[in-house]
């Protein structure tokens, strides 16, 4: 802790120092002593609680791609911070605050919680610090509250459904029920699986729905079963996803009714579901054997620093780390050229595990989606469900950068 008063009363001091410097014309050389100051990163994500083991695969991914670059950015070495975000959307903008505020960070990268994101958003168009989303898909972030600072490295929550409807259509099915649980994550997905299907050709039959985080589905399978569709697609995650695909096998459904989903359903809970996800089939824009020389590399290196399989978490904080040193190095860590720095961050492609991707003009990963499958407790990729995806960036109005 004493290391990060230290230099913090450094970086104060040396801002005081430019300051003064500037009204006597000696500027020159203050700057190229401030370059040489540590970045400062603050890391905001979920360190306890449902989400912990998200926050550390990201911190990890991070970390890593960074490492890679030989732990600078643009040649700067690096100081971190870190705030335990606990999923709490009522902490967020506290929490953003004072990593913004106290700890003066030059970048803040966060978080896993769409309802946090929205706290994070507010400091980051208030304040104008570097911001970058490893994970959240709240829609809001890359389009009506958009901001030429912030920058997604993950998806939209409506990305992996607007590849489902097609797939689905394509295999014969052209009547479907819709379940999820209702919340703004729920609502987004669904927004991208009617768009993609009823353009492919699908009729809908029924949405269906119940509170975040109910897993009683008993009642709404017992609907399904009586209204007969061609198949069902849904949006679930985490222990209540496993539950659902457990449930819909034993309410006789599993093989009557082919199950689809946005690529979450079946993420880190195929153990959990057992056999019942087998057949599954997902829209994502990863997929941990994804069959190319630059996955299985990521994946190996992973392995080795952290003694564990990375998952998609991993995979977009390791983008996000690439993201953030392309842009620094562009302007030799010169974080304070905004317009540079973001010119070169929109114009970047990353050369992902996930396969290259590049930015929308509302700062969201245009990316392919794969088609997955459950097979012998592995999602499977046998295809691309759709190639360069662009969320639409619905109502941003990005202005330029100060």
């Amino acid at each position: 802790m004493a290391s990060h008063l230290t230099s913090r009363r450094l970086v104060l001091s040396r801002s005081a120092a430019l300051i003064g410097a500037a009204s006597t014309g000696l500027l020159l050389p203050e700057i190229a002593r401030a370059q040489g100051a540590k970045v400062r990163v603050g890391l905001m994500l979920p360190y306890t609680g449902t989400f912990a083991q998200l926050g550390v695969a990201i911190e990890n991914g991070v970390r890593m791609a960074i490492a890679e670059q030989g732990g600078k950015l643009g040649g700067r070495e690096i100081d971190w911070f870190k705030v335990d975000d606990e999923s709490d959307p009522s902490k967020g903008v506290e929490n953003a605050s004072k990593l913004v505020q106290r700890d003066k960070v030059d970048v803040l990268i966060g978080t896993v919680h769409s309802g946090v994101q929205m706290g994070i958003q507010k400091v980051a168009r208030d304040s104008g610090v570097l911001t970058l989303i490893p994970n959240a898909g709240v829609h809001a972030a890359t389009r009506a509250l958009c901001a030429p600072n912030v920058f997604r490295t993950s998806f939209s929550n409506g990305q992996p459904t607007m590849a489902l409807g097609k797939a689905m259509v394509d295999r014969g099915h052209k009547k479907a029920v819709w379940i999820t649980w209702k919340y703004a994550a729920g609502d987004e997905a669904f927004e991208g699986f009617k768009e993609s299907y009823t353009k492919a050709g699908g009729t809908i039959v029924k949405e269906l729905g119940l509170p975040f985080p109910n897993v009683e589905f008993q009642a709404l399978l017992t609907e399904i079963a009586a209204l007969k569709p061609d198949a069902v697609a849904c949006f679930f995650a985490g222990g209540g996803a496993a539950k659902f695909i457990r449930d819909y096998a034993a309410a006789g459904l599993k093989g009557k009714i082919p199950l689809y989903g946005s690529g979450f359903l079946t993420e880190g809970v195929l153990e959990a579901a057992g056999p019942a996800a087998d057949g599954i089939l997902t829209t994502l824009h990863y997929s941990d054997s994804l069959d190319t020389p630059r996955n299985k590399a990521f994946r190996l290196a992973y392995a080795k620093s952290f003694k564990q399989q990375p998952d998609v978490y991993a995979m977009q904080g390791y983008d996000t780390g690439l993201l953030l040193a392309q842009g620094a190095n562009a302007v030799k860590g010169d974080l304070a050229n905004k317009a540079a720095l973001y010119k070169a961050m929109e114009s970047a492609t990353i050369d992902s595990p996930r396969g290259k991707w590049t930015m929308s003009r509302a700062h969201n990963p245009v990316q392919d989606i794969y088609l997955r499958q459950v097979e012998k407790g592995e999602n499977k990729v046998i295809g691309v469900a759709a190639k360069a995806l662009a969320d639409p960036g619905t109502g941003c109005r990005m202005a330029a950068a100060a």
